[in-house]
């Protein structure tokens, strides 16, 4: 079977995320569920022999060493020894910056489909320590599965049944330092663990990062008070990206068509798996 030259890689949400402590040596512990979603970027790959590397995005420059995509393509020529090398042409769609792992996402496809095209034969847990180096969140969407993570975000249990539904997705005016956020002397880190089994039989869960985030970033707190006048409203990850179920399309559209225009606004569909490869690409962005 031939390899697709165009693969999809998808937005994620944080259901919700406890920080449930601080390790000695900075890193916060935390429990959080991923959920994918069907807004993806758009990736293509077209082969060679000569070794270059490159990847270029539609409408975005991007510093290369801060280039996910482009570190992840090297990080895996390095490590198996190929000659092979790759031009990669990203489709941004999903937003940039906005707690939903787009770079994430994009560098876990690259690994995925290079790891296809150049015929290494790596299995999912190979490329996911090599992608661990890229980002904590990368493993989870090699694996390409619905989790629940705990430690500080290495540890990864699969979720089988997760329950799909549909929400609104809304990326505010603004762009959150992830650093600020998590070295900030407010951020709760002391919230009591729960476990899985607690989660799934609908035990009450939060995201630690949203009162903070609201008070630093107005543009947030506006945007949580507007999207929750259509349901109940929640920071992920630490933004700037806001989300709400929705599984009513009525209201669904009411909220697109009445959105501010300063905002972007998707509804999309909940995801069990990645579904990363595809030959074609149609209707997939809302």
């Amino acid at each position: 079977m031939q390899t697709p030259n165009i693969w999809l890689a998808p937005a994620k949400l944080n259901l919700f995320l406890h920080i449930t402590g601080r390790r000695a040596d900075g890193y916060h512990e935390l429990q959080t569920v991923f959920q994918f979603i069907d807004l993806y970027d758009e990736l293509h790959f077209q082969t060679n022999k000569t070794g270059i590397l490159s990847c270029t995005y539609d409408g975005l420059t991007i510093n290369p060493e801060q280039d996910l995509s482009l570190r992840a393509a090297r990080l895996l020529q390095q490590h198996s020894n190929t000659t092979a090398g790759a031009t990669i042409q990203v489709k941004k769609c999903i937003p940039v910056g906005g707690g939903v792992g787009g770079g994430s996402s994009d560098a876990a496809t690259v690994l995925l489909a290079l790891n296809q095209h150049w015929e290494l034969h790596w299995s999912l847990e190979k490329l996911a320590q090599l992608g661990l180096q890229l980002g904590a969140d990368v493993p989870i969407f090699i694996h390409g599965k619905a989790a629940w993570a705990e430690g500080v975000g290495e540890l990864i249990t699969p979720l089988e049944n997760l329950a799909t539904g549909n929400y609104l997705l809304l990326q505010p005016d603004c762009h959150i330092s992830t650093a600020s956020i998590f070295q900030h002397p407010d951020l709760p880190r002391n919230t009591p663990k729960i476990s899985l089994q607690n989660f799934l039989q609908g035990a009450s869960v939060h995201n630690d990062c949203q009162n903070l985030v609201s008070l630093c970033y107005p543009p947030v707190k506006a945007a949580l008070d507007w999207l929750s006048g259509y349901a109940p409203a929640r920071l992920t990850g630490t933004g700037a990206c806001i989300f709400a179920p929705c599984d009513n399309e009525a209201m669904a559209q009411q909220a697109l068509a009445s959105c501010p225009a300063q905002w972007k606004i998707w509804h999309v569909k909940g995801l069990e798996t990645t579904g990363h490869e595809a030959s074609t690409v149609t209707g997939k962005n809302k």
